[in-house]
């Protein structure tokens, strides 16, 4: 005669043989059946209270944090295998909804296309916009991209974990007659401010320009030679750039410090490289293709854009054109002097700051 168990759970007398034991406790096949399930990936019993999955598929923990996760946008189960992973934030994703994020308007952090060239060069300058306080609103993002890619893929948006409330628009590289001539940022910055967005009154924007390295020189030694002849220009006159980049010393210092400044320009290189100080100085060095100059507070407008790309391009241009000698010898006042003409909004601006020999003018608001 068959030993005579009674369910911990309903209490019914029940078979030995037709019992279940789980837990220390045995259970009839009803009660087994209600209170538990097993791991559809290793067969395990578990406690239905346990469960991972979706409804249809049911996992113990340990399967599940070893072998599956969810979407971060729609939550369906995903096997590791079957899950899309974004650079930007390493969350992940299943495909359609993966798919979906890389055809939004405002990309991830590390999207990075292949280089549109507008303009006759050699030298192109790519512009990193940051702007805040209008949301990062994909919506928003559209009309300005529509605005801006009239007759082409002149910018993009990025998402950017530096700004609160916002995002990045970054340029392709143009040059400088193509970024004032034919690229309507005046109708872009309108636009973002009838929007709410802002970027000199922020915490949180700079403007950063990229230029090519091929545009200083064709072999990689002159390159080099040109460099440190604008990284000693940015140390050497630091003070005058400070003015002008409308940066508070403090936020200076932590988006885009100074490497220190040297008896000559290849010793200040030379020790700039060594320091190893990464991306958040104010001539950024880490980038195969470009320097990046991020010292600039952003601004949404117009002609303080202009006047920063202008300086870029004279500092380079200067670099360019004069030895190691006449850099290191060459004073503010001496380079605001040879400033030519065909460059009215940097002219202005230098007034404005009085950073322009002995003349003064009026400034107008930033945004």
């Amino acid at each position: 005669m068959s030993e005579k168990l009674f369910c911990s759970h309903c209490g019914a007398e029940t078979d030995r043989d037709e019992m279940f034991e789980f837990g220390g406790a045995v259970y009839c096949a009803g009660c087994i059946d209600e209170l538990t399930t097993l791991c559809d990936c290793c067969n395990t019993r578990i406690r239905r209270g346990d469960v991972h999955g979706d409804g249809e598929t049911e996992l113990c923990s340990s399967c599940y944090d070893s072998y599956y996760t969810t979407c971060e946008d729609c939550g369906v189960l995903l096997h590791n295998d079957d899950a899309y992973f974004d650079d930007d934030n390493d969350y992940p994703y299943c495909h359609s909804c993966y798919e979906k994020l890389q055809q939004a308007s405002i990309k991830s952090y590390n999207y990075k296309p292949e280089p549109i060239f507008y303009g006759t060069g050699p030298l192109f300058m790519g512009a990193e916009l940051e702007i805040d306080k209008g949301g990062e609103d994909i919506g928003n993002a559209d009309d300005l991209l529509a605005v801006a890619n009239r007759g082409g893929e002149h910018i993009y948006c990025k998402h950017d974990g530096s700004i609160s409330n916002g995002f990045e628009i970054v340029s392709h590289p143009m040059t400088l007659e193509y970024h004032k001539s034919n690229m309507n940022w005046q109708e872009v910055f309108e636009n973002a401010v009838s929007m709410n967005y802002r970027s000199h009154q922020t915490s949180t924007c700079g403007l950063h320009v990229h230029i090519n390295r091929t545009a200083l020189g064709r072999t990689l030694d002159t390159q080099e030679d040109v460099i440190s002849r604008i990284v000693y220009f940015v140390e050497n006159h630091w003070n005058e750039l400070l003015k002008f980049s409308r940066r508070t010393e403090e936020n200076i210092n932590r988006w885009a410090n100074r490497y220190g400044i040297s008896a000559t320009a290849k010793d200040t290189y030379k020790n700039a490289k060594n320091k190893h100080m990464g991306r958040y100085v104010a001539v950024n060095l880490e980038n195969y293709d470009t320097i990046e100059f991020r010292i600039f507070r952003g601004t949404l407008r117009y002609k303080t854009f202009i006047a920063v790309l202008q300086l870029v391009y004279e500092i380079c241009r200067f670099a360019i054109q004069l030895d190691d000698k006449g850099m290191e010898g060459l004073s503010w006042s001496e380079f605001v002097s040879l400033i030519p003409a065909d460059k009215p909004e940097l002219i202005e601006y230098l007034k404005s700051k009085r950073l322009y020999i002995n003349e003064i003018s009026s400034e107008s608001e930033e945004i």
